[in-house]
């Protein structure tokens, strides 16, 4: 149960003066010698703290072992939407999510309870990010561009990504809880885990949900074409394969919207995304089926032109 951590997590960041610097003095506290960056990068609207954790797992590569290292990403454009919104926006889940999550492998780790795996969580910090139009529900921008988080974020360590962000401002998917992606690897929308669909039954105890994707959300944003939020971006920016973990409502909620923060959720998707690592790391999840991807690319091509923007203009 991570509900301590989620709620510990809300309170770091639902403060006008929070900062990478802050969150990180939170995660090493439950662990001194935890490893982390905090990067500043200033942007044309502002500037942010890019925050990334590495947590070693006893069988990881840099234990000299070979399981597989997790990247767990948790995307949003800023935690609050200050001076248009006071407190915590909706697109604080992500971050909120991952610090959460990032507390829980600290205390583990300092208990004995090490996973097998490395895993790397990143985020951005970000108490004044801007707002942008979007619908059905505007979005909430960012100080810095969609490349440059990718960029930070994303590490070549990773071997499989999970990215986590709010996703209620649409009418695909409307339940209270969290739903996950079908897997995206090298412009490539494969069929949804099976691996994951069963940890997600474990976790909640129902059946699993889903959402679904249209080739624009794989593209990069930039191109015109709209994006169902900023979720599957990381997929645009690396080979491996990518799951969006999405928070969802019943009703529509804008990104900017406050008060929506629903701590049951973030902790049963913190939790979920805590199963995936360890299961991910002894080697008993698999993200996509990797035979299957390859025969794939062999009848149909490759499909990696998705993830860039096109070099000329089109029209």
């Amino acid at each position: 149960m991570l509900l301590k951590q989620v709620i510990e997590a809300f309170s770091l960041i639902d403060d006008p003066g929070i900062s990478g610097e802050g969150v990180a003095a939170r995660l090493w506290k439950a662990d001194p010698g935890a490893k982390i960056d905090v990067q500043t990068v200033k942007g044309a609207k502002g500037s942010t703290d890019f925050l990334k954790l590495f947590v070693p797992g006893s069988k990881g590569r840099t234990a000299g072992g070979s399981s597989r290292t997790l990247g767990i990403i948790g995307r949003l454009g800023g935690v609050g939407a200050r001076p248009e919104k006071i407190g915590a926006v909706s697109d604080a889940d992500g971050a909120i999510v991952v610090i959460a999550l990032g507390l829980k492998l600290l205390e583990m780790r300092r208990k004995g309870d090490t996973l097998g795996g490395d895993v790397i969580i990143a985020t951005h910090i970000c108490p004044r990010s801007p707002v942008m139009p979007h619908k059905p529900v505007p979005f909430m921008g960012s100080p810095v561009g969609m490349a440059t988080m990718n960029e930070i974020e994303l590490d070549e360590r990773m071997d499989g990504v999970l990215s986590i962000d709010a996703t209620k401002g649409n009418e695909v998917v409307n339940c209270n809880g969290f739903a996950i992606s079908p897997t995206v690897k090298e412009g490539y929308i494969l069929r949804v885990s099976e691996d994951l669909l069963a940890i997600m039954r474990q976790v909640t105890g129902r059946p699993p949900v889903t959402f679904p994707l249209a080739t624009a959300d794989i593209t990069p944003y930039g191109n015109g074409l709209h994006h169902i939020n900023s979720i599957m971006q990381p997929s645009t920016a690396t080979d491996s394969p990518v799951v969006g973990v999405a928070t969802t409502s019943g009703a529509v909620i804008p990104g900017i919207g406050t008060g929506v923060n629903d701590p049951l959720v973030l902790e049963s998707t913190a939790r979920y995304c805590l199963e995936v690592a360890k299961e991910y790391g002894n080697g008993s999840c698999n993200l996509y089926e990797e035979e299957e991807f390859r025969l794939t690319v062999k009848l149909y091509g490759a499909m990696k032109h998705l993830q860039v923007l096109p070099s000329t203009e089109i029209g």
